[in-house]
């Protein structure tokens, strides 16, 4: 299935795109996409039957916003450097464990929402990824396999970066990471059922019309289930947390100088197959 939000920020209603691209108003069913919908097997499967019926009242999506499609997100878990590809392209060698960051959920907006370079930015970088929604709780698992099957859907996630802040400011790199309006994500959840395997996932990013990033998640150095599995022996994940997967080759920081980097006025696309497509403009703080 594919779920939505959509509406105004802080009013999203729930909604489904049926499999004719209908777009159907899911809020006479549930009150929210969200871990504890992810969580539920019989309301999922209440909405599966809900969806199958072609009863669902239609919404008009002309002018309807697209909010970011998991209300209530816990914690947002970054995965850096894991793509052979990306570690390449900025001369470092692929990491023996994952590298980890965290995102505040505040940092979250829709796919098509505008993003703000923050004040005194020269180096804010795009990345396509790969997000992963937990849905149910993971604690300790013993492998990728397990991994896989505490995931309850995938999502679509531009994981905006400043570099400066990330890297020569000192500290960690949460500084270059959570920016207001950092992590577009969207336009749907589509459900773990309907996508077999993660790893075989093309991943594409245009500035301005074009092309910067064309990857596939077969190229990441650390598989969805194993990522998952990992971090449940450093942190708990509950249902509706997400994880942002790594970027592929293709980012500004990766380029000759002068690097490509943001600026005002600069649009930004982003597509991963079955999970959609966004769009950003890029503006002043």
């Amino acid at each position: 299935m594919k779920l939505l939000r959509v509406g105004p920020v802080g009013s999203e209603r729930p909604a489904l795109l049926d499999r004719d691209g209908t777009l159907r108003d899911l809020s006479g069913l549930i009150t929210d996409v969200d871990g504890g919908l992810l969580a539920d097997d019989s309301v999922l499967t209440r909405v599966r039957e809900a969806a199958e019926s072609g009863e669902l009242p239609l919404l008009d999506a002309e002018g309807l916003r697209i909010g970011a499609p998991v209300g209530r997100i816990g914690k947002i878990v970054g995965i850096g450097l894991n793509y052979f590809g990306h570690a390449a392209e900025i001369g470092a060698e692929p990491p023996a464990e994952p590298i980890l960051f965290l995102k505040a959920a505040d940092t979250v907006v829709g796919p098509d929402d505008t993003v703000l370079i923050p004040r005194g930015s020269v180096k804010t970088d795009w990345e396509a990824e790969l997000g992963v929604v937990i849905g149910s709780t993971a604690r300790y698992l013993d492998s990728a396999v397990q991994g896989l099957a505490h995931v309850g859907g995938y999502v679509l996630v531009n994981d905006v970066s400043e570099r400066e802040f990330q890297i020569e400011r000192g500290g960690t790199w949460d500084k270059g990471k959570n920016c207001e309006t950092f992590t577009p994500i969207g336009p749907w959840l589509l459900t773990a059922d309907e996508v077999p395997n993660p790893q075989v996932l093309d991943v594409k990013l245009w500035v301005n019309g074009e092309l910067q990033q064309d990857g596939n998640t077969s190229d990441q150095i650390f598989p969805v289930g194993e990522v998952v599995r990992y971090l449940s022996h450093f942190m708990t994940l509950y249902p509706g947390d997400v994880i942002v997967t790594g970027t592929p080759a293709g980012v500004a920081m990766g380029r000759p100088e002068p690097k490509p980097y943001l600026r005002a006025g600069d649009v930004v696309e982003v597509e991963i197959e079955g999970l959609g497509r966004q769009r950003q403009e890029f503006k002043g703080a």
